[in-house]
């Protein structure tokens, strides 16, 4: 029996279909999803939930011409199904694959790329003010979740919206989640909403009229007393729980909504599960001539009960068992993931320390600041996606004498660069920042990979900056961190440590000061100095082993500080070098292997310098790091070989000639 996920191929086919058939399709592709993803892993509690909207979408628009700009994206699988990419679906966050977010390259039909919260609005109002420019016509929906609405780039385009254009389409996407359970006030805001009785009630009458009338009635209708209607249900409910005078800003509600009060004409809220609903309502705002904003309820993880029950977890995961939901199990032995051992950390450092607090923003299991919600609440903060906030709100308790733990992803920390800049460094305010996912992120490609904090922190004064080679020096960097007046970050990489025991009492270490593992065994050999950062530190000592059999006289330093560089340390074995290499989890340009070339020419030394790191250019997704390693050229070998071009064999004694 044919399938209807196997007939579409493009956006035209599903406007074919009837509306039970559409209901139909709905249900396929959701099987289509938990099959897949359980081989590849992915995003799949959030497409679960927008299975039914990119239906009606594509029902009701016609893209590419039409523009669908969605926040953050990891919830477009459904609509790479439709769109011609269905053939393709298996190879999902995979090598040569399709990525796991919108992607411009890609497909025709991907009008903005994205991977972080909170850009959606921006973007697609700037494509509106494009298209009446041109007077060309097409319209431009966003897709936006609840969770950007914690995000301060969202209210700067919501505030700019009805003063820009006539015609805009923002459906707000709720589901209570962004990876964690939402916080602060606007979560409260949405959900009073949703649960309020007398709103509902009147939901219920606005989903049987939407279902009688046809879409001229509905314009007209709708526009002018359905939403009277509303307000009115609105206001009188906000002054029967908080009598204040109407529009004043303090009633319960407030006397109208947030979104009208911006001069957005809102809708809802809508069961997000309801094709015909979605498909009436779109086209109602598909006709008007003034910004709407369509509140639609969804379920994180709808139709696939595993997903449902835990909303975090399949927020984005690995591969599953489709019957179970159950991950496959961690074989014994395997080391701690870094984010588990910083999590660890911060209950310990906590638990004898009041002056320390973690903050973290909408990520808790990720950065493994789970951990000390559940043993210390009262010490942990969730801030939502709102970098920028959480790292001013640290500046704002460090000046209290607190000593404030930001557990952050690197990209995410991108963000928020000019308030470590303006509020922290500036002040020399003893904020920690711990920085997750340094380095690659491989199945979720350039929006992910923390390639760029080195270079990025690396030119702001007062920071010390730190890389562990190990889960053992992680705990002591922070211990040392909370030690220190001044800002600090820690980098270390995604995933699993290097199952270094971690000792019962952290060393405190000295700043700027880098750690000698082997040193040169003056054989008479030529010398070579290896600088392995952070993680690659093990890479350096591959390449040291390999150097050695093949006559090389090798020493291998761990930096450990990026900032302030141990010029001294530095300066001695570049002295005594025929060849100094670096290696860094990061981009070259602007990374330490430049600030290692910085410092030899500040001290006249001129040993050349091998850099080994990741080039110019943004890195794609893959399958695994080291695929891409591989590729790129960070392996032991490639450094090896680079090591001979410019000190070749024969300058070198065989091994076995040295006495």
């Amino acid at each position: 029996m044919s399938r209807f996920v196997d007939m579409v191929d493009d956006p035209s086919h599903v406007k074919k279909l009837t509306m039970p058939q559409l209901i139909l399709f709905a249900a396929e592709i959701r099987e289509e999803l938990i099959a897949k993803l359980a081989k590849t892993g992915g995003h799949l509690g959030p497409n679960l939930g927008v299975v039914e909207l990119t239906l009606a979408l594509h029902k009701v628009f016609s893209t590419p011409k039409d523009k669908f700009v969605w926040d953050v994206s990891h919830q477009v699988y459904v609509h790479k199904l439709l769109t011609g990419r269905k053939n393709r679906f298996h190879t999902i966050r995979t090598t040569d694959g399709l990525n796991g977010f919108a992607l411009r390259t890609e497909s025709e039909h991907d009008c903005y790329g994205a991977g972080h919260a909170g850009t959606a609005l921006s973007a697609a109002l700037g494509m509106a003010a494009a298209r009446d420019q041109r007077a060309s016509g097409e319209n431009v929906v966003c897709i936006f979740g609840d969770a950007a609405l914690t995000n301060g780039i969202s209210f700067e385009a919501l505030n700019n919206i009805a003063h820009t254009t006539k015609k805009f389409i923002g459906i707000l996407n709720d589901n209570e989640w962004s990876i964690a359970k939402n916080v602060g006030a606007i979560a409260s805001y949405l959900n009073k909403l949703i649960t309020n009785p007398r709103y509902n009630r009147f939901h219920k009458d606005v989903e049987g009229f939407l279902r009688k009338i046809p879409k001229g009635d509905l314009a007209l209708k709708l526009g002018h007393k359905a939403e009277e209607a509303l307000k009115g249900a609105v206001t009188e409910l906000a002054l029967q729980h908080n009598p204040t005078t109407p529009g004043d800003g303090r009633g319960g509600f407030g006397s109208s909504l947030i979104f009208e009060e911006l001069g957005l004409k809102y809708l809802g809220p809508i069961d997000g599960h309801d094709l015909p609903l979605l498909v009436s309502t779109l086209e109602y705002a598909k006709s008007v001539d003034f910004p709407v904003i369509i509140h639609v309820l969804t379920k994180k993880g709808q139709g696939f009960e595993a997903a449902i029950k835990h909303p975090e977890k399949f927020h984005g995961c690995g591969p599953y068992n489709v019957e179970t939901g159950e991950s496959p199990s961690v074989k014994a032995g395997t080391p701690p993931a870094y984010q588990d051992v910083f999590g660890q950390t911060m209950v310990r450092l906590c638990q004898k320390d009041n002056s320390i607090v973690g903050i973290t923003a909408a990520m808790p299991t990720g950065t493994g600041m789970k951990a000390l919600e559940q043993a210390i609440p009262s010490k942990y903060y969730d801030v939502g996606i709102a970098e920028e906030h959480a790292v001013l709100f640290a500046a704002g308790m460090a000046t209290m004498g607190f000593r404030p733990v930001v557990g952050i992803y690197s990209t995410f920390l991108q963000r928020a660069f000019d308030c470590i800049l303006h509020d922290v460094a500036l002040q020399d305010l003893p904020v920690i920042f711990c920085m997750d996912r340094a380095g690659l992120s491989a199945n979720d490609g350039p929006t992910h990979h923390g390639l760029f904090d080195i270079a990025y922190l690396r030119c702001i004064p007062n920071i010390i900056a730190m890389a562990p080679k190990d889960e053992d020096e992680l705990v002591d960097m922070m211990f040392t961190a909370t030690h220190q007046p001044h800002p600090t970050a820690i980098r270390y990489p995604r995933g699993t440590a290097e199952g270094v025991p971690i000792k019962d009492q952290p060393k405190l270490l000295e700043i700027g000061q880098a750690e000698v593992i082997q040193n040169f065994a003056h054989t008479g050999c030529p010398k070579v100095a290896l600088f392995g950062l952070g993680p690659l530190n093990r890479m350096a000592r591959e390449a040291a082993a390999a150097l050695i059999a093949e006559g090389y006289d090798v020493a291998v330093i761990n930096p450990r500080f990026t900032k302030p560089l141990d010029a001294g340390t530095h300066s001695f074995f570049a002295h005594a070098a025929k060849v100094v290499v670096t290696f860094e989890d990061h981009v070259i340009t602007g990374g330490y292997g430049s600030s290692v070339l910085e410092l030899l020419s500040d001290h006249h030394i001129a040993t050349p310098v091998i850099r080994i790191g990741w080039p110019d250019q943004f890195i794609e997704h893959a399958s695994s790091v080291d695929y891409l390693r591989n590729k790129y050229g960070l392996t032991a070998a490639h450094a090896v070989a680079r090591v001979k071009q410019l000190l070749s064999p024969a300058e070198a004694k065989p091994l076995q000639a040295v006495a």
